[in-house]
């Protein structure tokens, strides 16, 4: 799990209850306990989304939301996957390029096991290169569908908060008796604007930026990969390629490379 999502929707959640406590004790929580604001808000929020996409786009959020939640790990996995391009280059050396073909079953990464395969077809760098990146460019725009959704779920969050806000209002004033009642039904009206503000600036436009940092790594982790694939193709030596890749990555990042591409040299 993604404990930094999870802490950060728990903590605002934690922030508003003692608020409430503070200010107004357990007596406090009733005008946000308005289930027809909270309709209005959620209903109208995923219904403008199915208007505004195919629904198989949208029956697919499960599969986003996860990525949200779950950590992928994705700078452990950069660091690997350099690692491995480090001993494929160290094997394809002293065996040559055909040798490898016993590695691909020991290949976890399907993007690499692809590309590496394409190598030991004998394709040239062109084709190799030609083939990745459009698969990278395919990867590259359905990610950002699944941004634009969560983006467009914190921009019509707010709006229904209002537009529950001024539904609350008419019926209000249409029907209010007493104006002593007026206080009150106003701040059940006001629930709507919470609701509203609260899921789209603390739930769904952070929810975008968390995808759009995920989709950042997967893509970079994939650039490695297809730069590793040619420099493999080229049959350079194992240091070049080894800093060649690292130039895409952090320092703190390196250091895991070094740590996990010993063991084998000295093996080797």
């Amino acid at each position: 799990m993604d404990i930094a999502t999870i802490l950060g929707i728990t903590v605002f959640a934690g922030m508003v209850v003692i608020t409430i406590l503070i200010a107004e004790g357990v007596a406090g929580f009733k005008p946000f306990l308005n289930y027809e604001a909270f309709l209005v808000v959620m209903g109208g929020t995923f219904c403008s989304i199915l208007v505004n996409y195919p629904l198989v786009q949208v029956l697919g959020l499960g599969k986003v939301l996860r990525k949200v939640l779950v950590n992928t790990g994705d700078e452990d996995k950069t660091s690997e996957i350099v690692g491995t391009f480090v001993q494929l280059a160290t094997r394809a050396k002293k065996d040559g390029l055909l040798s490898l073909e016993g590695e691909l079953k020991k290949i976890t990464n399907d993007f690499l096991r692809r590309g590496l395969q394409l190598v030991i077809d004998g394709m040239d760098q062109d084709f190799i290169r030609n083939m990745l990146e459009t698969e990278l460019g395919f990867i590259r725009e359905r990610h950002k569908v699944g941004q634009e959704i969560f983006n467009a779920l914190g921009t019509y969050a707010p709006a229904f908060g209002i537009i529950g806000t001024v539904l609350g209002m008419i019926l209000m004033l249409n029907s209010i008796t007493d104006v002593e009642e007026v206080p009150r039904r106003m701040a059940l009206a006001l629930a709507s604007a919470f609701f509203g503000l609260g899921a789209g600036y603390v739930v769904f436009l952070p929810m975008a930026g968390k995808l759009r940092r995920r989709s950042e790594e997967e893509l970079l982790a994939k650039e490695i990969v297809i730069r590793g694939v040619l420099l493999v193709q080229s049959q350079v030596a194992p240091s070049v390629i080894e800093a060649n890749l690292k130039a895409y990555m952090e320092p703190s990042q390196r250091l895991l490379i070094r740590t996990a591409a010993k063991p084998e040299r000295e093996a080797a």
